[in-house]
């Protein structure tokens, strides 16, 4: 697949080959917060480079703001503009391409280090060479932007911004495709099924087959993540990522059969009339003078039961 790309370099960039490889994808995000977070930690560490693509935002102001970031930037960072949308895993695709590192590190636009060692950190574990992929999970604001957003951050809070201790008891249960760091080597044997479309368990099920043939750490260099979403599209999210569910239970069923999310859709799928439900869960869901643990109770039996009509 031929894309139009139009490459940008820092003044600074070098040919050294760096030890690792900042990965970031964005679609009308704007990274340059992301960008100078990472750079403020490359004066001491300078064998990192940082790969920008813009997946066809097509807004000519946002890439002149992010090619001014680049281009003084003083460190090694390149910067892809796409002319076209081609969507996540063709983004994914063109930086690995270009990374020169044998490691990468994954991360979303709209997410920040926590801590001011952040790549430190990770280069020390690569250093270490104790493992093939490295995960340093998340942790989100401790109140979102816009009250319709507080539903996704409480979803996040117990869902995905886990312990350490959790996340290495669950194994690649709770790994994500962001503030992920992968030896190339591993990409190469072992990529992110394109069988996949839309939103939903790419990252597990990728993270379940890497799993069995690789050594996945579990660390702590939480990112932080901004990109909380609405109400509304949590709710459109969890309709229409059924297919993407039934895919991931059907390619690991060992590990779907100890999720609660497969128990509770197969005994829905069971149910007659399950569906007519959905009215009153969507109202629950969108309720605001709801307790928060009522609401994602709801959220979570919306997404069951729409899961449980994709397996029909």
């Amino acid at each position: 697949m031929s894309i139009n790309i139009t490459h940008i370099k820092s003044a600074a960039y070098t040919k050294q080959k760096p030890k690792l490889s900042v990965l970031i994808p964005y679609y009308r995000d704007d990274p340059t917060t992301l960008l100078h977070a990472l750079l403020a930690q490359t004066e001491a560490q300078l064998d990192v480079e940082v790969l920008i693509y813009d997946d066809g935002t097509g807004d000519s102001r946002l890439n002149s703001k992010i090619a001014a970031a680049v281009k003084s930037a003083h460190s090694s960072v390149h910067l892809m503009i796409a002319h076209e949308n081609k969507g996540r895993s063709a983004a994914r695709n063109a930086l690995q391409e270009c990374a020169r590192a044998d490691w990468v590190l994954f991360l979303d636009a709209d997410m920040r280090p926590v801590s001011d060692k952040f790549l430190s950190e990770y280069i020390s574990l690569i250093e270490a060479d104790i493992a093939d992929v490295i995960f340093g999970g998340f942790t989100v604001p401790e109140k979102a932007e816009t009250s319709d957003q507080e539903l996704h951050r409480a979803l996040s809070q117990v869902s995905d911004c886990l312990s350490l201790a959790a996340r290495q008891a669950a194994g690649p249960q709770f790994v994500a495709s962001s503030n992920l760091a992968v030896r190339k080597t591993v990409l190469s044997a072992e990529g992110f099924d394109d069988g996949f479309s839309g939103w939903g368990w790419e990252d597990s099920e990728w993270a379940a087959r890497i799993a069995k043939k690789f050594t996945l750490l579990h660390a702590d260099i939480p990112a932080l993540h901004l990109g909380l979403e609405t109400t509304e599209t949590l709710l459109r999210r969890f309709e229409t990522s059924g297919h993407n569910y039934v895919r991931f239970t059907e390619k690991h069923p060992d590990i779907a059969k100890t999720l609660s999310l497969f128990k509770i859709s197969q005994k829905l799928r069971k149910t007659p009339g399950q569906k007519l439900m959905r009215p009153a869960l969507k109202i629950a869901v969108k309720l605001r003078v709801l307790p928060m643990k009522l609401r994602l109770l709801a959220l979570k039996l919306w997404r069951a039961s729409h899961y449980a009509e994709a397996f029909a």
